[in-house]
């Protein structure tokens, strides 16, 4: 059944949406986001293409798909070669006080079905919020398309007494209810621990200057942002994402 004319002109315009971002992407040599936005793009084009009966625009949809399916291609091919040599690197300068830079938004594209296991280095896993932050990553971690059974965390032990305590029973806590998921949380301390890395066994890594604790913290009883984290200002920080088929473990 043909779909109606209404629905062909907001797939039409969606696509041309998602496409005019991958070509900004692109031309940005973010090739990474271009790439999902191109593919994103080329599906909706392949469902307008479905519903039209024009002879002349089905052609005209054709060469368009054709266009951009080979950019895809090569980019993909491009992004292969440089994970493969190891040259693979991405930097994302997170502005203070922006917003849109949620664990979901900002680790989405890294993350697939191949996840089974992660590696946490981050020496401020110590205060409740930051607790907090760890508990929101893990449940990122537990959902679809990912299958992560071992998650290992290398952190460092506060210095003040009731702080400790306090930090050493809320990763217990976290263990606890990540195994009632079937996942492991390892937990190592180390009192030299100075760098903050997420490293996936797919190969990818990603470096954060402020590790986990980047968001600010937000004034008010009932701000926006309070659980939408996508809406939270965020600190001045850096983000850096390798690639590297050998990933190290800790």
């Amino acid at each position: 059944m043909a779909k109606p004319r209404v629905a062909l002109d907001a797939e039409s315009t969606a696509a041309a949406t998602v496409l005019k971002r991958a070509v900004e992407l692109d031309s940005e040599s973010r090739y990474q986001q271009a790439l999902l936005c191109y593919q994103e793009g080329i599906d909706l084009l392949l469902q307008v293409l479905k519903g039209t009966k024009d002879d002349a625009k089905k052609r005209t949809l054709r060469e368009k798909i054709s266009g951009y399916m080979d950019r895809a291609e090569n980019i993909k091919k491009y992004v292969d070669q440089e994970k493969e040599d190891g040259k693979y690197h991405k930097q994302i300068k997170i502005e203070e006080n922006a917003t849109g830079f949620s664990y979901e938004t900002l680790f989405k594209e890294y993350l697939n079905e191949t996840v089974t296991e992660v590696w946490i280095e981050d020496p401020y896993i110590r205060q409740i919020h930051q607790l907090y932050n760890l508990l929101r990553f893990c449940e990122m971690l537990i959902k679809k398309p990912c299958n992560v059974k071992t998650i290992h965390l290398l952190t460092s032990l506060d210095k003040q007494g009731c702080v400790k305590e306090s930090q050493r029973n809320g990763l217990e806590e976290i263990k606890t209810s990540l195994s009632r998921h079937g996942v492991l949380l390892e937990i190592e301390y180390s009192s030299s621990i100075h760098d903050r890395e997420i490293r996936f066994n797919n190969g990818w890594m990603i470096k954060i200057g402020r590790g986990l604790d980047y968001f600010k913290k937000l004034q008010g009883r009932f701000p926006l942002g309070y659980h939408d984290f996508d809406l939270r200002p965020c600190h001045e920080t850096t983000v850096d994402i390798f690639h590297n088929k050998h990933t190290k473990k800790i």
